[in-house]
């Protein structure tokens, strides 16, 4: 993906949540983002065709605690696209901006599964062919 193309992805990302992107720097592949009260970060993206991920920093020491939760995600095995990166780091940065922690995305997707599946229906059903 182009770069244009990640700057309009964080530009619609920034939308939903109290970030602004206020810099993009074509030639370094940098997008700096802001939100009140002072919490900011960059994200490096990388190059196509380069094997490299995705890179979150702060240059605030008050903020650069708080990402250490996205960058295990970024450096966890996978291709993490921008939308992943940049929602895991709001997740991190939540504390911060005065809004409530939220239960974790994958016990929120396992929960789901587990509901979908009905594993009673089958069972009833197997037991009665049986019988």
């Amino acid at each position: 993906m182009d770069f244009q193309q990640l700057a309009d992805v964080a530009d619609k990302w920034c939308s939903n949540t109290p970030f602004d992107l206020i810099a993009t720097e074509e030639t370094e592949r940098r997008m700096d983002f802001y939100a009140d009260p002072g919490v900011s970060f960059y994200v490096l993206c990388p190059d196509n065709g380069c094997g490299d991920n995705f890179h979150v920093w702060s240059e605030s020491e008050d903020c650069l605690p708080f990402l250490q939760l996205a960058q295990d995600y970024i450096s966890s095995c996978g291709k993490k696209t921008l939308h992943e990166v940049l929602e895991k780091v709001f997740k991190s940065f939540r504390p911060l901006l005065g809004l409530p922690d939220v239960d974790d995305d994958a016990f929120e997707e396992y929960s789901a599964d587990v509901e979908e599946e009905e594993p009673e229906a089958d069972h009833q059903q197997m037991g009665v062919s049986q019988q």
